[in-house]
């Protein structure tokens, strides 16, 4: 085979038979010597040899096993190439293992061994690898579907899992409860509501039985889609003893800013005699963090160490980090730093600067910053924030410089309604929607009348030293104006409008959420990469502390 003779020759240093040393767990023994891998004969041998080979990746052994299978024809045996398939796989050859399928006929393969294929592409994220071994497949079972919907979901292609799941559902394979599980994720992770209630309705409908891992999914869903209520009504409907469902509700409530109720449900949890895990802690702290509950989470922290034993991780350190930051104090939050164990990750540094931005302190902002490795486009925004709160556009115009010469471009904000089924998506100053037009009429008109409420943009944030005209133009289109414009647009007065952003909402934007709500009596579920924002009657749930 064409792959073999380019995997042979690939080989720049010499052979040894020394380098040949594997396991074999059928004879649990070493093979490794040069008369026992000549006198490979057998199918089942092999097949146990490249086992070996995955458990310990050997691509020396594998090229020579390989040529084995071809010399007594078991190349044509489906278990054995999807199984040398993985082997290339685990020793990170994969441009072999595409030249080795390549050559393959999918009409010769047996179910398992094409799953085991499409399973083993999709976990080292070769996902249209693993779509063409599945299109290429003339039969499929429940695992196929499972293991290419769930595939989907794991490498974030969401809406593709829940486009597999209909093409499924024409199919006469019944989806079972670990296909409803990945497209539940799938649901949460898009914050898609008409479809997580279609495919919780499909549940009822096929009788699929309630477990821990489906109820801690559709708690999940339906808190990231909005309906905590929901949520918990599930929560209090399902049988709680596994710690899993706990967290879900948990981590659903911090999500919302309900860290009272968080830390309701936790003192349950010690009644009922459910022993918490590092997951639960990060969901309490967190809602403690989102709600300015410094001393609660002080408390737990500490309860989790001296009560339960656990210790804490980088998690929960930057939950920690976050709950001080948050609160303003900063150098509380760079001493919890300090005291860490392991090295911070990006992630705790970035929390830090963040309320270095909202606190306007640009001396440990520029500390923080050089304390960053690698900076994102994101970092670069913050400091510069920094620097324009504080009118200090030279310093924002060095930030910006910096940023050009590195080819560091912005993260634009992207914001997305789903309506019927299907999901708009907007960009700041958009015009690519079909409807543009109309929701721009829309979004002028709300911008009048929340101004005739007292409404006033926020020019400070935007990062160019322009006019004030141009700033507030900037501020005007930002992508989840246009896409509550849009909601209002295609929905009937007084329904509720739910939108999804992938950047932390803007202070501009959250004040002008809040007298929308107010003038158009609406309410407005914003969710955003830090938490979600419910706004009605004028006020928001986070009580402008985000």
């Amino acid at each position: 085979m064409e792959v073999l003779r380019k995997g042979l020759f690939s080989l720049r240093s010499p052979f040894r038979w020394s380098h040949i040393a594997i396991f074999s767990p059928k004879y649990h023994s070493f093979i490794g010597s040069p008369q026992t891998l000549y006198s490979i004969t057998g199918d089942e041998t092999i097949f146990h040899i490249l086992e070996s080979c995955k458990l310990h990746p050997n691509f020396r052994t594998a090229i020579v096993v390989h040529s084995k299978i071809i010399k007594h024809g078991y190349e044509v045996y489906p278990s054995i190439l999807s199984t040398l398939v993985k082997v290339y796989l685990a020793c990170e050859k994969f441009n072999l293992a595409h030249q080795l399928l390549s050559e393959v006929c999918f009409s010769n393969f047996d179910v398992f061994s094409a799953n085991v294929l499409i399973d083993s592409f999709m976990k080292v994220g070769e996902v249209d690898i693993a779509k063409k071994v599945f299109f290429a497949l003339p039969t499929r079972d429940v695992v196929t579907w499972n293991s290419i919907i769930g595939g989907c979901v794991r490498n974030g292609f969401f809406s593709e899992s829940i486009g597999m799941f209909k093409e499924m559902l024409q199919t006469k394979v019944e989806p079972d409860g670990f296909t409803f599980a990945s497209v539940i994720t799938a649901c949460s992770r898009l914050g898609a509501l008409y479809h997580g209630n279609w495919v919780h309705g499909l549940m009822a409908e096929k009788k699929i039985e309630l477990n821990y891992l489906l109820s801690s999914a559709l708690v999940d869903m339906y808190s990231r889609c909005g309906r905590i209520e929901t949520a918990k009504s599930i929560f209090n409907a399902v049988p709680k003893t596994d710690v899993s469902l706990w967290n879900a509700i948990l981590s659903g409530l911090a999500m919302h800013g309900l860290a009272v109720d968080a830390i309701s449900v936790f003192k349950t949890m010690e009644r009922e005699n459910i022993s918490p895990d590092p997951v639960t802690f990060i969901g309490v702290l967190t809602a403690c963090s989102h709600c300015g509950l410094v001393e609660e989470g002080r408390k737990y922290f500490n309860l989790m160490k001296k009560d339960y034993s656990i210790q804490p991780q980088l998690e929960h350190y930057g939950a920690m980090v976050d709950l001080f930051a948050r609160a303003g104090l900063l150098e509380e939050a760079r001493g919890m730093i300090e005291e860490m164990p392991m090295e911070p990750d990006v992630v705790i540094w970035r929390a830090l600067l963040s309320s270095c931005r909202t606190h306007r302190n640009f001396e440990l902002g520029e500390e923080v910053v050089a304390k960053i490795k690698h900076l994102g486009s994101g970092d670069y925004i913050l400091l510069s924030n920094i620097y324009c709160s504080t009118k200090k556009w030279d310093n924002a115009e060095t930030v910006r410089h910096t940023m050009h010469k590195k080819g560091v471009h912005k993260t634009k904000g992207k914001s997305w309604v789903e309506l019927h089924g299907a999901i708009h998506h907007f960009k700041a100053g958009d015009r690519s929607h079909p409807e543009t037009k109309a929701i721009y009429k829309i979004l002028e008109a709300l911008i009048h009348r929340t101004r005739m409420e007292g409404y006033v943009s926020s020019p400070d944030l935007v990062l160019m030293d322009i006019s004030e005209e141009e700033k507030e133009e900037n501020l005007n289109y930002h992508s989840e104006k246009l896409a509550l414009a849009f909601g209002i647009l295609k929905s009937s007065p007084g329904a509720e409008i739910s939108i999804s952003k992938n950047l932390r909402t803007c202070l501009d934007c959250h004040c002008w959420m809040k007298i929308v709500s107010k003038v158009l009596h609406r309410v407005i579920i914003v969710r955003d990469r830090i938490r979600f924002h419910r706004f009605e009657k004028g006020f928001c749930t986070c009580g402008d502390y985000w």
